[in-house]
């Protein structure tokens, strides 16, 4: 494979480096440091951090304990983008760029929960009967 080619998911350095950030956003909201009335009333989960392929930009995918909307959960934390920023500058010195905070809803526990929801269905335990009743 030429190094010119397109891969087909991130490399070993974004992984790397995508969970440095979720540590370094992690400590920031488990110190507290976040001073917006919605941010302070939530349980919030960093999930996943993606980078970018040049590592200019991470993409948040967090969680809100026990909440259903997450939409001023994901305003709130894009107003505190900057000041998230430059918290986290401290913890990932190493990089040549700080990156930019990009804070999406984390939807696979919801994807999850359809999955076990299918399974358990009526439907799908008679086909499991049926091909244990085959072998």
């Amino acid at each position: 494979m030429s190094r010119f080619e397109q891969s087909k998911g991130p490399s070993q350095r974004q992984l790397r480096v995508g969970e440095q950030v979720r540590h370094a956003l992690t400590e920031i909201i488990q110190r507290g440091e976040l001073r917006d009335p919605v941010l302070e009333s939530v349980v919030l989960s960093v999930n996943e951090v993606r980078m970018s392929p040049d590592l200019k930009i991470a993409t948040v995918f967090v969680t809100a304990l026990g909440r259903e909307d997450m939409d001023p959960v994901i305003k709130a934390l894009a107003r505190e983008a900057k000041f998230i920023r430059g918290r986290a500058s401290h913890a990932l010195s190493q990089m040549k760029y700080m990156p930019q905070f990009r804070f999406r809803a984390d939807t696979s526990f919801d994807n999850f929960s359809k999955i076990d929801e299918l399974l358990r269905s009526p439907e799908v335990a008679r086909d499991l009967a049926h091909d244990d009743e085959e072998e």
